[in-house]
């Protein structure tokens, strides 16, 4: 049995692994699947000032709350400046880390600087002024079929502008660098965010890559795929 933890990305919350949670624990693992705040079922504690380091404490004080540790850490796109941030203050805690779709970011800079410049112009312009972002379309991470959009639509909530704008301050890198780290690519259609990582870690030997030919929001749209290549994560 392996412990997961989910950790999803922006405009989402915990509701996004509402496929692949169960699917996990019928195989036998543990899944934790938490909100981050201000976002899913605790966007009504959304307020101005929410940031990066108050994310990645969210998730860092469920570890410590229940005494997790050996876990297989998950972060979808927005998700990957907090599992990193999360690795970054206790990687002792971590068996590996695996980012779906998701930014891998470099010490100092935040998740605009990853983000392609005029949709990341259109963000910043939006946050500035409103102090959250509004979700974009939710064909731009595949999400078409009407129960889709049924499902996904009610559920957003407005990103928190500065957990965009803070750059991320790695204090231990080299205890990242010792983690076990698999990068999953979502190529059918690609948002243009994280084509640049997929390129970098297909060839890169230290890590494993999978390649899933759906939507960015493979949670939802590929569940079953999804869960495989987590099952085949930790059982090598």
């Amino acid at each position: 049995m392996s412990t997961f933890v989910l950790v999803h990305g922006a405009w989402h919350g915990g509701w996004c692994w509402r496929f692949v949670a169960p699917a996990l624990r019928k195989r036998g693992h543990d899944v934790y699947t938490l909100s981050l705040t201000g976002l899913g079922d605790r966007r009504h504690l959304a307020r101005p000032g929410i940031n990066l380091d108050l994310h990645v404490q969210d998730v860092v004080a469920l570890l410590e709350m229940e005494d997790l540790h050996q876990i297989v850490l998950v972060g979808h796109s927005y998700g990957g400046m907090v599992i990193t941030g999360v690795a970054d203050k206790c990687s002792e805690r971590i068996r590996q880390l695996v980012y779906l779709d998701a930014f891998v970011p470099e010490n100092g800079r935040c998740t605009l600087d990853y983000i392609l410049p005029e949709r990341a112009a259109a963000f910043r312009a939006d946050g500035e002024k409103n102090g959250a972002i509004a979700p974009p379309p939710l064909s731009l991470w595949g999400i078409t079929r009407s129960d889709h959009v049924d499902f996904e639509k009610p559920r957003e909530a407005r990103q928190p502008f500065e957990a965009f704008n803070q750059p991320i301050r790695l204090q231990n890198q080299d205890a990242i660098n010792r983690l076990p780290k698999a990068f999953i690519y979502c190529s059918l259609p690609a948002t243009g965010s994280f084509d640049g990582f997929a390129a970098r870690y297909r060839i890169d030997p230290a890590w494993r890559f999978f390649e899933l030919q759906t939507g960015h929001d493979a949670m939802i749209l590929e569940p079953e795929k999804l869960t495989s290549i987590f099952t085949e994560l930790v059982s090598h």
